[in-house]
């Protein structure tokens, strides 16, 4: 069992040095534009490679697989990916990893809406504990940075709910492609579409103009915290099982925070301490009532 909750807390960890890393690089005067095609280009070979190592020897997908793998690699990791660079700019990275936390609530909803799948009172006190958790937070950061920390809070809370979409039409074609390949072939959609977005919107001579520590941190950012921590999560998952592969992940918002504080300076008060407190116990609420 050490083996995958060592993977599952190293992946958590992978994945919220994300946040990290954009807002170094921002230092630079680089865009989201720009920064998010750096990060999917370099990242692209790579699931690339993982959607041809997993289709191995498996049959040709058929057209509503790709209609299904076009859709998610847009809602999934094109659109949330460049909301979240987007609202980064204007947020610390300790709101952005909380908000995105509240995924598991946004499937919970879009369940619901959509499916018409029933909330129990237990699961609606999780809620309840976990938006109050980040509305700490979100209101002490409004008052500290101002108007902007509302349209970059918008920004990531709509990257997270544009994942829930994700997530909640995904299930299907897991059970057909496998979640690896999946993976490989959505993802590589989206890098695709940022390396589109940047062409038509920027001169292809900017990417080349930037100075050497973004692109740096660029492929930092593709190989450690995009490609590593999936393959480390999934790992995970085939030795622990998803439940407790999630349950470990709730390292994660932990460890935004503390780079938050030890790499970008940003400052550890008791609200954001309380915020975490009540988003990772609405979540841990949430897991249990379900």
């Amino acid at each position: 069992m050490w083996p995958g909750l060592v993977l599952a807390a190293l992946g958590a960890i992978a994945f919220s040095g994300k946040a990290i890393i954009v807002k170094l690089a921002y230092r630079h005067g680089v865009d989201a534009v720009t920064l998010i095609m750096l990060r999917m280009l370099f990242a692209l070979p790579l699931f690339l490679l993982l959607a041809w190592w997993a289709g191995r020897c498996k049959p040709a997908l058929a057209r509503r697989d790709w209609l299904a793998v076009l859709g998610l690699g847009f809602t999934g990791y094109y659109l949330a990916s460049f909301l979240d660079f987007a609202g980064l700019a204007y947020i610390s990275a300790s709101l952005e990893r909380l908000i995105l936390y509240l995924n598991p609530t946004l499937v919970l909803f879009m369940g619901a809406a959509v499916f018409k799948r029933a909330i129990s009172r237990r699961q609606l006190v999780a809620l309840g504990v976990s938006y109050c958790g980040v509305l700490l937070v979100f209101g002490h950061e409004l008052s500290a940075v101002g108007p902007h920390a509302a349209l970059g809070a918008a920004l990531v809370f709509a990257s997270a709910v544009s994942y829930a979409v994700y997530l909640s039409y995904s299930g299907e074609e897991v059970r057909r492609l496998g979640a690896l390949r999946l993976t490989g072939l959505a993802t590589s959609v989206a890098c695709l579409l940022c390396i589109a977005q940047f062409l038509v919107l920027r001169p292809v001579g900017m990417a080349l103009a930037q100075p050497a520590s973004v692109l740096w941190l660029s492929v930092l950012n593709a190989v450690v915290c995009t490609f590593a921590p999936v393959l480390m999560v999934m790992m995970a998952i085939e030795r622990i099982g998803a439940p407790l592969a999630a349950q470990t992940g709730m390292i994660g918002p932990l460890a935004t925070i503390l780079l938050g504080v030890l790499i970008l300076g940003e400052p550890f008060t008791a609200w954001v301490a309380a915020g975490t407190v009540g988003v990772l116990a609405g979540i841990w609420l949430l897991a249990r009532a379900r």
